[in-house]
């Protein structure tokens, strides 16, 4: 089943000009993108710094301190599978931190340049 939709108002059913290279090349050099280029890397650079950062120190307690490692906690739950579920927790932590962080400070400034991008259209 095909739905066909009628032409925006004003197109005549030509569809718009794509942005030439100049345009994007335009955008790329304006303030506006360099400040959500700016938001984007204060933002996911020293998060993903942290992480990497993290990960590693439990892959080097697990090969050189095993007796830390192995340490229990209560029960037959000990140091190791602590800090390996916090590792999938603080995934899902920067994942929602990270969504959080895009929807309020770099979508409304993406939307801008897009708005403005199609309006010169």
């Amino acid at each position: 089943m095909t739905t066909e939709a009628a032409p925006p108002p004003g197109s005549a059913g030509t569809p718009p000009a794509a942005p030439t290279a100049d345009d994007y090349t335009s955008v790329q050099q304006s303030a506006e993108f360099g400040e959500l280029r700016s938001s984007y890397r204060s933002f996911a650079f020293p998060l993903t710094v942290a992480f990497i950062a993290w990960y590693l120190l439990y892959v080097l307690l697990s090969n050189y301190a095993g007796g830390f490692m192995g340490t229990k906690l209560f029960g037959n739950i000990n140091v190791a599978l602590v800090l390996g579920l916090a590792q999938f927790a603080t995934t899902f932590l920067i994942a929602w931190f990270y969504a959080r962080y895009a929807a309020t400070k770099l979508d409304p400034k993406a939307e801008a340049i897009k708005a403005r991008m199609e309006a010169a259209e």
